[in-house]
């Protein structure tokens, strides 16, 4: 088997955090349209924010994917393909579907865009993969159910050529690899077709009816994971066995997190891989230094999901389901004028507080604000209004696409 260099795949939810994921160490982003793909509630690309992305992307060395993996209804099926003819103009890389007949549609509108296979088509085996391949397909995303040993086998099992792409980081959807009943169930809100509300984070317990007052834990069977209230998947620990067992690209889940999110994640695994690579001594030498960085971002506790074995409900599952904060993010650096710097803000932060500077290079600043001035150039004491543009004076240099965040005391 050939010596692989994984792809390191970021999600984002709008051009500002695929910018962010781009500079933070992105080999590839994957992104969502105003139709078509899983996450409604995502912010999703309109077509012109989409070009623009696409564009510096490309710029910078990176590729882009846009998610098309609903499960299709009839009436679904024309808008599909008035979508493509708008994507086959803007050039994306890869499509990411699990429908057949939209899988179809693509191949017929624009051959020339490479046709990735979502986790949401249930991939769990090498004939799945080869009949996927066979049709045009050049990448399967690997269903969150398999270990790192079915994953080996697959690769053994599949042409050389074909890749493999696998889910690393993120939430760990409870139902069989993510094809998720329960929001549709209890809400009216159809996950298959992006508006998931998440009822798998809610807390639940099992009464049989002729038991009333006797819960019983949930548990899942040989061949489903219906597991509830799930842990996030982690895999920083584990880069020689994903690279070890085949594995193309490593995606992170997330295309509803904030840029802060994405680059504290994508810096973090882009150097644990490059790390790896350049001396796997190295990578364990700053191992400390990736958990550091992982745990300080939003997370919940973590898992390795499948990939060691089927996991238990001690392993899955826990009591709390809040989230730990260790940092606020405040903002994107953006153009630099008269030694202030154009931030547009997303927490309030005041005149005199210490803050950080993340660069993508793995470092971080701590620096005072010193002014905050309102586009008019009003002096400000504090900047309470989301979304307001605003000019910082930091006291310090700072580079465009550097995350302003605020280290949060327990």
């Amino acid at each position: 088997m050939k010596k692989r260099h994984p792809e390191l795949l970021i999600p984002a939810s709008s051009l500002e955090v695929l910018k962010t994921a781009v500079i933070f160490g992105a080999d590839a982003v994957y992104i969502g349209g105003e139709a078509f793909g899983l996450r409604a509630k995502a912010k999703n690309f309109s077509r012109s924010d989409m070009e623009e992305g696409i564009k510096f992307a490309h710029e910078h060395g990176v590729k882009v994917y846009v998610t098309a993996n609903i499960l299709a209804h009839n009436d679904d099926l024309p808008g599909v393909r008035e979508y493509f003819e708008e994507l086959k103009e803007m050039k994306p890389d890869a499509l990411i579907i699990a429908d057949p007949a939209i899988f179809d549609i693509a191949g017929e509108i624009c051959p020339e865009i490479e046709r990735h296979i979502s986790t949401q088509a249930n991939n769990t085996n090498y004939g799945t993969y080869n009949f996927w391949w066979r049709l045009g397909a050049k990448r399967v995303v690997s269903a969150r159910e398999l270990s790192l040993e079915e994953i080996k086998e697959i690769r053994r099992n599949i042409p050389e050529e074909m890749e493999i792409e696998s889910f690393v980081h993120g939430a760990m959807c409870s139902s069989y690899s993510g094809r998720c009943l329960l929001s549709n169930f209890f809400t009216g809100r159809d996950a298959n077709h992006g508006a998931c509300t998440h009822p798998c984070r809610w807390k639940y317990s099992v009464m049989e009816e002729t038991r009333p007052g006797e819960y019983m834990p949930v548990y899942e069977n040989e061949r489903g994971t219906f597991i509830f209230n799930s842990k996030d998947l982690c895999m920083i620990e584990h880069i020689p066995e994903l690279i070890d067992a085949g594995i193309d690209s490593l995606k992170i889940e997330g295309r509803m997190k904030t840029a802060l999110y994405v680059a504290t994640v994508a810096r973090t695994y882009r150097r644990a891989i490059d790390d790896y690579q350049k001396d796997p001594e190295l990578y364990r030498k700053n191992m400390p230094w990736y958990l550091e960085q992982i745990v300080g971002c939003t997370y919940r506790q973590f898992t390795t999901g499948f990939y060691f074995g089927k996991p238990d409900e001690t392993s899955q599952i826990y009591d709390n389901n809040t989230y730990a904060k260790d940092y606020t993010y405040l903002g994107i650096i953006g153009e630099e004028k008269d030694g202030l710097y154009r931030i547009e803000q997303r927490n309030k932060f005041s005149v005199g507080e210490q803050i950080e500077i993340m660069k993508p290079d793995g470092t971080n600043a701590e620096v005072k604000v010193k002014r905050i001035l309102d586009e008019d150039g009003n002096e400000q004491e504090s900047a309470p209004h989301p979304k307001q543009v605003l000019y910082v004076d930091l006291g310090e240099k700072a580079d465009r696409y550097d995350i302003l965040r605020r280290k949060e005391i327990e």
